[in-house]
């Protein structure tokens, strides 16, 4: 392929692109966190005060990990064409646009997109789900358990004694805590847990998908998807599919 053939065209703005690495980032450090608090006692973490400052560095790096997403989710409305959901999300005609593109795939000529290819549009879709369901338990997790912001204010009321200043108590101590009011707390915070455990693992699982997707299209069709990331430009040998979209 020679360098006549290729044109460069600039995709991705600067906040997509730094959106993309700061939830690279976050994502895979609440992972490693997030096995840590699994697995403490395995490795030897057995103190409270160990297992509470674990838990509290997961939150603060689920704090910058939901801000990063929450501005993420505006700029989808205000960021350039290539970032909004009216790109991503599918829509009508959706369908053929798929059909098109596997047909293409199993022809052996692939077809070149700026934005998301149609499997990647579905990819996004799906890893913006699990990422907000992420946000919302982790954030209800960190006030229940630790009574952190943006939650944690209103779950000590609901739990302290009467005469109890809610502002006093203390993560997994029970001074000043009404014991039935805590049972209960208990009962609504466990499928909140649940639902943060387990979509974890089904976005380990998505993520890691969607990494051998981008290997095998950096591949068969070209692009430097990866590179575009840094970038913010892809380089085809073939008029894009969705230059006129």
């Amino acid at each position: 392929m020679t360098e006549a053939m290729l044109k460069r065209y600039k995709v991705w703005d600067a906040p997509t692109r730094l959106f993309h690495w700061v939830n690279f980032t976050t994502v895979l450090l609440l992972i490693l966190v997030g096995l840590l608090m699994i697995y403490k006692k395995d490795i030897g973490i057995t103190s409270l005060e160990a297992k509470i400052a674990i838990k509290e560095i997961h939150i603060l790096i689920g704090y910058i990990f939901t801000l990063n997403l929450l501005i993420r989710l505006v700029w989808g409305f205000v960021g350039n064409r290539f970032a909004r959901w009216s790109r991503i999300v599918p829509g009508k005609g959706f369908g053929a646009v798929l059909s098109g593109y596997i047909a293409s795939i199993r022809s052996g000529n692939p077809q070149q997109f700026l934005g998301h290819n149609p499997l990647g549009r579905l990819a996004v879709v799906a890893l913006m789900l699990m990422l907000m369901t992420q946000a919302v338990t982790g954030l209800v997790r960190a006030g229940t358990d630790v009574y952190y912001p943006p939650f944690g204010a209103m779950f000590a009321a609901q739990v302290a004694a009467d005469g109890v200043n809610p502002a006093s108590l203390k993560p997994y101590d029970k001074t000043g805590v009404d014991a039935a009011k805590l049972k209960a707390l208990g009962a609504f915070k466990s499928p909140f847990g649940e639902v943060h455990l387990y979509t974890a693992y089904a976005l380990i699982l998505l993520i890691l998908l969607h990494i051998a997707a981008v290997v095998r299209a950096e591949i068969s069709e070209g692009g430097g998807m990866v590179s575009a990331m840094f970038s913010g430009s892809k380089t085809l040998s073939k008029q894009p599919e969705d230059l006129d979209d």
